[in-house]
């Protein structure tokens, strides 16, 4: 005899829904691991771009917003990278104090940026709730 109130539930998950979830929720923690030893953020990066082939659209929407992380990020990193660089001989005159302050500037807003990017794509994934703006710039 089946349960009556059984078809009110919900049905169990299945591993493709459960892998939807966790996935996503393990290359978050691995990027911010990451924040302390970078490698972790090269190995999360490679799943999103792995996983994203085949995914959910809601699972879809994590790889992409996982992946524009690491390479804005990346970007801004390059940026503030040259900005020392310049800075270096510049010191000389003066100038380059200028520079490496900016520089530091952008690095500090980087880190609590990606932070603040896993942390809320985090708060999505556990939900169970796909990425509104998984191409955004900011947030």
């Amino acid at each position: 005899m089946t349960d009556p109130l059984a078809l009110d539930r919900d049905p169990p998950p299945t591993a493709a829904t459960h892998d939807d979830k966790i996935l996503p929720t393990a290359i978050y923690v691995l990027y911010l691991v990451g924040m302390f030893n970078g490698l972790t953020i090269l190995v999360g990066l490679v799943m999103a771009y792995v996983l994203k082939e085949g995914s959910s659209e809601k699972a879809l929407s994590h790889y992409v917003f996982q992946i524009r992380t690491v390479w804005v990020g990346i970007a801004w990193a390059i940026i503030a990278s040259l900005l020392f660089l310049v800075g270096f001989p510049l010191t000389l005159i003066g100038v380059g104090f200028l520079l490496w302050g900016l520089g530091w500037v952008i690095v500090a807003l980087l880190g609590v940026w990606f932070v603040v990017r896993c942390a809320v794509g985090l708060a999505y994934i556990l939900k169970d709730e796909a990425y509104p703006r998984p191409r955004s710039w900011l947030i």
